[in-house]
């Protein structure tokens, strides 16, 4: 099936305008990752955050599998709605966080039990040196404790798809390097537009909106004319 249009730009979106949030959360960590690296530059940076996207995309993965296995256990068509209301909600979730970053903080909690499992498993996969040792280390940032990136991650549970979840994951972490790149490149806290609040809140309601129709679309597309935009929107549980 295709993957949702509506709930990946909004993903994106995410992405692009998380990027305040994720300089104050991870400005250190990427700031100091180039710092150890053997060539530091826009070539080191690059890696570190194509690592850092690749372990999103491998964590919407894994999650989308295994929403996808216990949709496949309860096959019905109210748990497939369900599931697109509660994703909705998780979006509305994400439009909050990009407004007020500091909130719903207990979100990450869950994920930082999980870091806790794999932090010992850094030492012995990180290689010492070499062209794979950045993206490696950007992987394992990529499961850093992070409140957003959690709330993007149970929306690609909420997938139910292995395929989806990873595109969902990937969207949302191509849209962060807009903001990571320069900073690890540069050490510079760079936030672009996201650090206006009215970019902010204009970009967070698109987000929120997404999430809305997201919620609503089973029961909007009974509708013959909203009924065709959904689907060219590639919605699905309709």
């Amino acid at each position: 099936m295709p993957i949702d249009l509506l709930t990946l730009g909004a993903a994106l979106l995410t992405g692009l305008l998380g990027g305040l949030h994720c300089a104050a959360m991870c400005g250190g960590i990427a700031t100091g990752l180039s710092a150890t690296a053997a060539r530091p530059g826009l070539g080191s940076a690059f890696a570190l955050n194509g690592g850092r996207v690749l372990g999103y995309t491998l964590a919407g993965v894994i999650v989308g599998a295994f929403g996808g296995g216990l949709l496949a256990l309860a096959r019905s068509d109210g748990l497939a709605t369900g599931l697109r209301v509660a994703m909705g909600a998780v979006l509305v979730l994400a439009a909050i966080r990009i407004l007020w970053p500091t909130q719903l903080g207990f979100l990450a909690r869950g994920a930082a039990g999980f870091w806790r499992l794999i932090r010992p498993l850094q030492a012995r996969v990180v290689p010492a040196s070499g062209p794979l040792r950045p993206w490696v280390l950007g992987l394992f940032w990529g499961w850093l404790p992070c409140g957003l990136s959690t709330t993007v991650l149970a929306a690609a549970w909420l997938e139910a798809s292995a395929l989806h979840g990873g595109l969902l994951m990937l969207a949302f972490g191509l849209g962060t390097m807009a903001t990571m790149v320069p900073l690890t490149w540069s050490g510079a806290r760079l936030a672009g537009l996201a650090r206006h609040r009215g970019w902010r809140l204009g970009g967070a309601s698109l987000i929120a909106l997404a999430g809305v129709l997201t919620m609503v679309g089973p029961w909007l597309s009974h509708q013959p004319a909203v009924h065709a935009a959904l689907v060219a929107l590639g919605c699905r549980s309709l």
